[in-house]
């Protein structure tokens, strides 16, 4: 019997030391962007630069230090087929100006990979591991996700979203709108607003924010990631924008 009691509170003791070296953050943000090729790759390299410039912006900046702790850690995934999905900077605490620079120019200096079909699912489900796995404590753990269409091939939706449900990460959308094609399909005719609402975002509080010009997806970055970064909300005014 006592060595069953040691056991079982070693194990205890273990699990406690463990979760103990996790490293304390405000917030665990993945930044999980669509380069499929339905994303030309003049769309791609300027995703790539609206997040560069909104994680150097000082509003970001200013909402990190204004955190409980200061501190967040992020990584950026970009992400296509339900087996491409890559981080082009892994995770790294920001706390300062200095770290969200370095950060942002390591984004910036990463190879643009890009692949065949746009596996939504799949890349939930890779976020959510990447925030189950890694050596952080968030008080809120948050997966920012862009699509321009809607999922074509993959893990089901509903059972990615279930993932995220479970492990209580938020889910917020950035569905990017355009009626140019791409390089391999045509522009989907669907509602993108309410297909991102409906069946990717997730979670108290998730929500919403379209894109459907370069300079308008640059605002919607900035204005999306500090959002986040604050715990607050979009406007009503932002949530009612009509689709195209």
């Amino acid at each position: 019997m006592r060595w069953i009691l040691s056991l079982f509170f070693g194990g205890l003791t273990a699990s406690a030391g463990s979760a103990q070296d996790l490293i304390e953050v405000d917030l665990e943000l993945v930044l999980a962007v669509d380069i499929s090729y339905s994303v030309d790759e003049d769309e791609a390299r300027r995703q790539r630069e609206g997040y560069v410039a909104a994680l150097a912006h000082p509003d970001v900046i200013s909402a990190i230090e204004g955190g409980p702790l200061g501190r967040i850690a992020v990584t950026y995934v970009e992400w296509a087929d339900a087996r491409f999905q890559r981080a082009a900077a892994d995770w790294t605490v920001i706390a300062s100006e200095a770290d969200a620079l370095e950060f942002a120019a390591r984004v910036a200096a990463a190879p643009l990979e890009r692949g065949h079909y746009t596996a939504i699912g799949a890349a939930i489900a890779d976020s959510v591991r990447r925030i189950e796995t890694n050596e952080y404590q968030g008080y809120r753990r948050l997966i920012d996700i862009s699509g321009d269409g809607p999922q074509n091939q993959g893990m089901d939706l509903n059972e990615a979203r279930a993932m995220a449900d479970e492990a209580r990460i938020i889910i917020n959308g950035l569905p990017v709108i355009t009626d140019r094609p791409g390089r391999w399909v045509r522009p989907v005719e669907v509602n993108l607003d309410a297909y991102f609402s409906e069946s990717v975002v997730t979670g108290p509080g998730a929500f919403v924010l379209p894109a459907r010009t370069a300079e308008e997806f640059r605002t919607a970055i900035l204005r999306k990631m500090t959002l986040e970064i604050a715990g607050a909300a979009p406007s009503v005014i932002e949530l009612a924008r009509p689709a195209p």
